[in-house]
């Protein structure tokens, strides 16, 4: 799926969210999906970062994003109530949303989790994303009738498939998107809005550095290699695919 190809207009007109926007894999699909026509909401934690991709993206000529600085780790539903309906008034649509910001915790025995970590993971990695999903659905389905098609697109990983020793609070989180991915596929499945999860692989970015601070980045992907599956999965080119995990780096 690497070699995927897509028209320089892809996604012309869209409007996508992207979380964890200003960093790794969410920053380079923020520019990508840019690059490709599409109006980016650009959502992170650090305004700094965030704006560094607004100027990025305007400096390529793209269409001009919006940012929404939000802390995943103290949001409350009511918090995604209002961006939804933000969203609804300054867009009128919202064509898709990737779902990038993740917690890594801290890779220990299982015993050894402390309750506050596994709770901080469990905030960022599930809670947020189930209460984001629930305020955007009604746009989503929205988008859906209209244009025929929406999609949301989870994070997961490896270890969400298959548990690994010490990846305890990060690989349950992973578990937890997966089946939320496979739930709401089979709801939202004659809706128009698809539904996948990505598992990118080992990648060059800053939480792989810290899971694997003794490995050579330089043997890695960068974000930049595995875009061209993030557009296949965004775009038309992906219509009837839902419920399915996609593995950017199949061993």
């Amino acid at each position: 799926m690497l070699e995927y190809h897509a028209a320089p207009q892809l996604l012309a007109g869209k409007v996508i969210l992207v979380t964890g926007a200003g960093d790794g894999i969410g920053r380079e699909a923020a520019l990508t999906y840019a690059a490709h026509g599409a109006t980016l909401i650009l959502l992170g934690r650090s305004v700094a970062k965030l704006e560094a991709t607004f100027d990025a993206i305007e400096a390529a000529g793209g269409p001009l994003p919006a940012i929404v600085p939000l802390d995943l780790m103290h949001a409350k539903a009511a918090d995604y109530r209002g961006l939804a309906d933000t969203f609804e008034r300054q867009f009128g649509r919202l064509d898709g949303v990737l779902f990038n910001a993740g917690q890594l915790g801290t890779l220990c025995p299982f015993e050894q989790i402390k309750e506050h970590e596994w709770d901080e993971v469990m905030q960022v990695n599930v809670k947020s994303e189930f209460l984001m999903t629930q305020a955007l659905l009604p746009l989503l389905r929205r988008t859906a009738k209209a244009q025929g098609e929406a999609v949301l697109l989870y994070t997961s990983s490896s270890v969400g498939r298959k548990g690994r020793a010490y990846w305890g609070s990060y690989a349950v989180s992973k578990f937890a998107v997966e089946g939320m991915m496979e739930v709401l596929a089979d709801e939202l499945e004659h809706t128009g809005v698809r539904v996948n999860t990505i598992n990118p692989g080992g990648t060059r970015t800053k939480m792989r550095a810290s899971a694997f601070p003794a490995e050579n980045p330089m043997s890695l992907k960068t974000p930049a290699d595995l875009m061209p599956l993030y557009l296949y999965l965004m775009g038309k080119d992906s219509r009837g695919q839902s419920g399915k995990t996609f593995v950017a780096q199949p061993k």
